[in-house]
């Protein structure tokens, strides 16, 4: 893998995981265009996600220790209550996870036009939350189960998570800037615990990518990721999400063409 190669992809990766537009998606799209392929790289897809988890808790750094600071508190307060909403929001995709997880493996792989499909979904789902009324509600423990459902059914290749988790949190009324913050946060531990399991399934080894592509991957992947996640809060807050939903739709047109 050159240099440009780790470049592109990890701007990729960093970009779509939090802008509503896929990385999974994008990634295959990616490797079309360049030949490439890292699926069986675990090194270099670990370190990917490392940067944007990194960048997740670096842009929410105050929220995350506000949370903790809550947490050790033990009482059953503000704080305790938003991460046991985010646990519930876990239990979809880890049923997914660990019992449906080789044929989740197997949706990834298989040409552009599954991905062009979601894209299409995922654009049908930002333009019903653009049109839905701003809603005022709080996240309750049943909206924070259903956001993770939608969670869950994201895996497909093509369906962004980050937007169908806020589409569908916006489509249950709501709040605008409390949902993004949430979607994101809501993520940090399956991605923890999804590379933990590729870790202790496979070989943990770096087939032929050397160490310069490895760190400008990460650095990129990190940066890029840290802007989208700031720039994301700020779009959902102002509630443009019709001009992801039209680029979603482009892109997926174009991925079914390919």
């Amino acid at each position: 893998m050159s240099s440009f190669e780790a470049f592109f992809l990890g701007l990729l990766q960093g970009l779509t995981e939090f802008l509503p537009v896929s990385s999974s998606g994008h990634l295959e799209i990616g490797k079309a265009i360049l030949g490439t392929e890292i699926k069986d790289d675990l090194l270099f897809t670990v370190m990917l996600h490392a940067a944007t988890v990194l960048s997740t808790i670096c842009a929410f750094y105050k929220e995350i220790g506000k949370l903790f600071a809550g947490l050790f508190r033990f009482g059953w307060n503000e704080e305790t209550q938003y991460i046991a909403k985010i646990i519930v929001s876990m239990i979809p995709v880890g049923i997914v996870g660990v019992f449906f997880k080789e044929e989740v493996e197997q949706l990834f792989g298989n040409g552009l036009f599954l991905v062009g499909c979601m894209l299409l979904l995922t654009a049908l789902l930002l333009t019903l939350a653009y049109y839905k009324k701003s809603g005022n509600k709080e996240l309750t423990f049943k909206n924070t189960f259903v956001i993770g459902i939608s969670q869950a059914i994201a895996i497909f290749p093509g369906l962004s998570r980050s937007g169908t988790t806020i589409a569908t949190g916006l489509l249950l009324g709501c709040k605008r800037e409390q949902i993004a913050q949430f979607s994101f946060l809501m993520v940090l531990l399956p991605i923890l615990g999804e590379n933990f399991l590729d870790l202790i399934g496979g070989e943990f080894a770096n087939n032929g990518i050397g160490t310069t592509p490895m760190l400008i991957g990460f650095v990129t992947a990190f940066v890029s990721g840290f802007i989208a996640c700031k720039w994301m809060i700020k779009i959902v807050q102002k509630g443009k999400l019709i001009y992801f939903a039209i680029y979603c739709a482009c892109a997926g047109l174009l991925a079914i063409f390919i």
